[in-house]
């Protein structure tokens, strides 16, 4: 063959097209659908195992909270984290545990807590509350044992609590409240308090 010659000439050949049967286009959107519906399960699953929604129903932690806000509860900070006084708590109520309360918690196991003359006391000394509605109205003193926390709503004259029906037992303790997602106008974190 010389550099000249031509090749003989070549039939075009026809465009390759895929083809796919309708069971298998069928059975092709089934797979995704099925892989879509395990993920958003496995998602579900996941985000209820460290998080909690909660639904603030009572004024009993007003100012911080009003009934209708919508809450994001941390179900892992106590496991792998303390709990420190001042932190928003929720818990089942020990008297009934279907139930799920808010409070503030102020005393941890071993904590000596009074209420007189309007201020809250922790192991004598006096608790700094910028969080409270108003002082409260009644007195008491209540030793918190091993395996319980002491709670009390920041409406203080609205909240029945530890100082009405006792100690919240430590696993009755679902999580850490942090974050108010609803309405947008309160959005944002939940004010904790440090400990002194």
């Amino acid at each position: 063959m010389t550099a000249f010659e031509e090749l003989p000439p070549q039939e075009p050949s026809e465009p390759e097209v895929a083809t796919e049967s309708s069971s298998a286009s069928f059975g092709s959107w089934l797979a995704d659908l099925l892989e879509t519906v395990l993920l958003a399960a496995v998602l579900f699953v996941g985000i209820n195992l460290v998080s909690a929604r909660i639904r603030v129903e009572s004024i009993s932690m007003e100012p911080t909270l009003k009934p209708g806000e919508f809450l994001i509860v941390n179900k892992l900070a106590y496991r792998f984290g303390e709990m420190h006084r001042g932190d928003v708590v929720v818990f089942y109520y020990p008297r009934d545990p279907s139930q799920r309360y808010i409070k503030r918690l102020i005393g941890l196991p071993g904590d000596t807590v009074e209420v007189a003359d309007g201020q809250v006391f922790i192991n004598g000394q006096p608790l700094d509350e910028p969080y409270i509605n108003a002082p409260p109205a009644y007195m008491g003193t209540w030793q918190v044992p091993e395996g319980g926390i002491f709670v009390l709503g920041d409406n203080r004259n609205r909240s029945a609590d530890s100082h009405v029906w006792g100690m919240v037992p430590l696993d009755y303790v679902i999580g850490k409240a942090i974050f108010v997602y609803w309405p947008l106008d309160r959005f944002g974190t939940v004010p904790g308090h440090p400990s002194f």
